[in-house]
């Protein structure tokens, strides 16, 4: 469990960086910004490197039962936050009604597979990534984050929804292989 939260600590501190505007400007002055787009990548890969083999060798502390809606609730909000995750990074008509696709669909991962998952270990992971998210949405917010404007061909809003289903399809057959557990109930 020592690894699990030594990994959440250093990858969740590294993504806040940003939201602190006067640190992160502070560090690129420091040492420039090759330095610190290395720095800040090295970091967070060690952070989830230590996330992925302290969830691996967490002991199972059960905390609650999982209710068995849960896992139909779980599906559902899975294929919106994998449709919501691309949707952040190309241009679709979904960024005129929402400022962070990205952040909402983590904040959604998170949620749901607390749901699902009622272990101390699943907790610090998924509750610790779902803080995050909530907390990055508002600091965001609060600098001035913005609905993007123009409006894309509807063809854009259809390839968004494509790479999300078939990221959802696969996640969804490879998730007993990746993570030793079936997402189907």
């Amino acid at each position: 469990m020592l690894l699990l939260i030594l990994g959440m600590v250093i990858f969740i501190a590294v993504h806040l960086i940003p939201t602190f505007v006067d640190l992160r400007q502070k560090l690129i002055a420091w040492k420039g910004e090759a330095f610190y787009k290395g720095g800040y990548s090295c970091a967070a890969f060690v952070g989830l490197i230590l996330i992925i083999i302290g969830k691996g060798r967490a002991a199972h502390v059960p905390l609650w039962d999982p209710p068995g809606w849960a896992y139909h609730v779980t599906q559902f909000t899975m294929l919106i936050a994998l449709i919501l995750l691309p949707a952040a990074y190309m241009p679709t008509n979904l960024k005129r009604f929402m400022r962070h696709p990205f952040l909402t669909g983590l904040a959604l991962w998170a949620l749901s597979h607390m749901a699902v998952n009622g272990d101390l270990a699943s907790l610090v992971l998924f509750g610790g990534l779902g803080v995050f998210a909530l907390f990055d949405i508002w600091s965001s917010n609060r600098r001035g984050a913005e609905i993007a404007g123009g409006k894309f061909p509807i063809y854009r809003d259809i390839v968004v929804v494509v790479i999300g289903v078939m990221g959802y399809s696969v996640i969804l057959y490879l998730h007993p292989y990746l993570f030793g557990a079936s997402a189907i109930p």
